[in-house]
């Protein structure tokens, strides 16, 4: 790291915590759950799937190097509109309610650890207490975010591959015959979809990118670095899991899968070292997220997509959207039950690549990409968009109902908000053009 940027190896750390924090420690038990022996397939499938955005956000973000990330490329290959200005609105609202998730799992797998009763007190305490940690690093800059996330990163992969290792010798190959019938096919591609948005941190490379070294080279090459370890940590993991434990052992404790998947090869001792991998994974997905939803809200601001508030600085010269960031998330934290609204935010970031994708198709010619991947990564993305939809529709239809009316809301408030504000993008002075292409 030189000159107080974040290097390749850190936003490739920044990228993996997230991912991995968000998913591995909490939705293995429901994958299972939905596809069952089909797991490790689903995790495939997913990975092929977040590549088709990743190839439009390697383009995009080292042609276009802006902390806005997703929402710099969506004005300038859509223009600036209340669409743009909803999704602006939408993809900040999923960084606070992101933070506020993994403040709760972090808070449930350090009372059980040390043997306290979980009770909302003591939830909110230990809540209120790691938000607080991670936002005061944040006062030290990027450089300080970016070191301290490569170890807590390097400390919880080096937890799960010991898992691995350890656990592939006592795996029982029964558990792991695929379901080829047909209504084992359909939900293992449910599972696809619902699993592929595990992957969505990577993007969090795009946010930070003004403040990475060389930008144009590594912005993609973190993506893909990103996407790889994380594509194989999830597929391993889900494996060594399913062959020990089995479906019914994976969905009997899914809240804790992957803990209670390493008693039969490592007893008591590996449930402790695994929840102690969770910690360190929900502690740096906090830390990386608030780093990047920070970013968004100064950067949405200065550019004119949320009020001026969010750019103005006030202690340690921190952008007080950094400080709304973090008091919202533990608001959400402490006082709403947050289970439902994880498909909400995966259905608002497949919005997002839709538009995404789309936008590159506009901007190829200074981007870069081939016209038939982009249109062939545009259907894939759209079809998995639907499938989560029909998802939600056949199992969980209040999650349905509120994914629409989330966005509708995103929709009126800016409607209503530029209406009676004039709110308009102000330039691209928080962004630049790269001469590569």
């Amino acid at each position: 790291m030189k000159g107080g940027k974040i290097g390749l190896w850190e936003a490739v750390s920044m990228a993996v915590g997230t991912m991995i924090g968000a998913s591995i420690f909490s939705i293995l038990g429901v994958g299972a759950e939905i596809c069952s022996s089909n797991l490790p397939i689903a995790f495939l499938l997913s990975a092929i799937f977040s590549l088709s955005v990743a190839y439009s956000y390697a383009h995009l973000g080292s042609r276009f190097v802006s902390n806005a990330g997703p929402i710099e490329f969506i004005v300038r290959g859509i223009g600036d509109g209340v669409i743009a200005g909803a999704l602006s609105l939408l993809m900040w609202f999923s960084y606070v309610v992101s933070i506020s998730l993994f403040a709760k799992a972090f808070a449930g797998y350090f009372l059980a650890l040390v043997g306290l009763k979980i009770s909302p007190l003591a939830m909110g305490v230990v809540e209120v207490l790691v938000v607080a940690f991670f936002t005061v690093l944040n006062f030290f800059g990027s450089r300080a975010v970016g070191r301290a996330e490569f170890w807590i990163v390097l400390v919880k992969l080096s937890i799960l591959l010991f898992f691995v290792v350890v656990g592939i010798w006592s795996i029982n190959p029964d558990y792991l015959k695929p379901l080829t019938d047909s209504g084992h096919v359909r939900d293992t591609f449910y599972a696809a979809s619902v699993l592929f948005l595990s992957y969505m941190g990577f993007g969090l490379i795009t946010n930070a990118s003004e403040n990475m070294e060389n930008p144009e080279k590594n912005v993609p090459r973190a993506i893909y670095i990103s996407i790889g370890i994380v594509s194989l940590v999830y597929i391993s993991v889900a494996v060594v899991s399913l062959g020990n434990l089995g479906v019914e052992g994976l969905v009997r404790a899914k809240e804790y899968a992957l803990a209670e998947a390493a008693r039969p090869f490592l007893g008591e001792l590996g449930f402790v070292l695994v929840s102690i991998g969770a910690l360190f994974s929900t502690s740096s997905a906090i830390n990386a997220t608030l780093y990047g939803g920070a970013n968004v809200a100064y950067v949405l601001a200065k550019k004119g997509y949320l009020p001026d508030t969010f750019e103005r600085k006030v202690w340690f010269q921190e952008p007080e959207g950094l400080y709304i960031t973090s008091i919202l998330s533990l608001f959400f934290a402490l006082f709403f039950d947050l289970g439902g609204i994880s498909s909400i935010i995966s259905f608002t970031f497949l919005i997002l690549y839709v538009f995404v994708i789309a936008s590159h198709y506009r901007l190829r010619a200074q981007a870069g990409g081939k016209s038939f991947l982009i249109l062939l990564n545009f259907v894939v993305i759209l079809a998995v968009f639907f499938t989560l939809i029909a998802y939600q529709w056949n199992q969980s239809r209040e999650s349905f109902y509120a994914s629409i009316i989330v966005t509708f809301l995103a929709l009126l408030i800016e409607f209503i908000y530029r209406k009676t504000s004039g709110r308009r993008i102000k330039g691209r002075v928080a962004s630049r053009e790269t001469d590569s292409g």
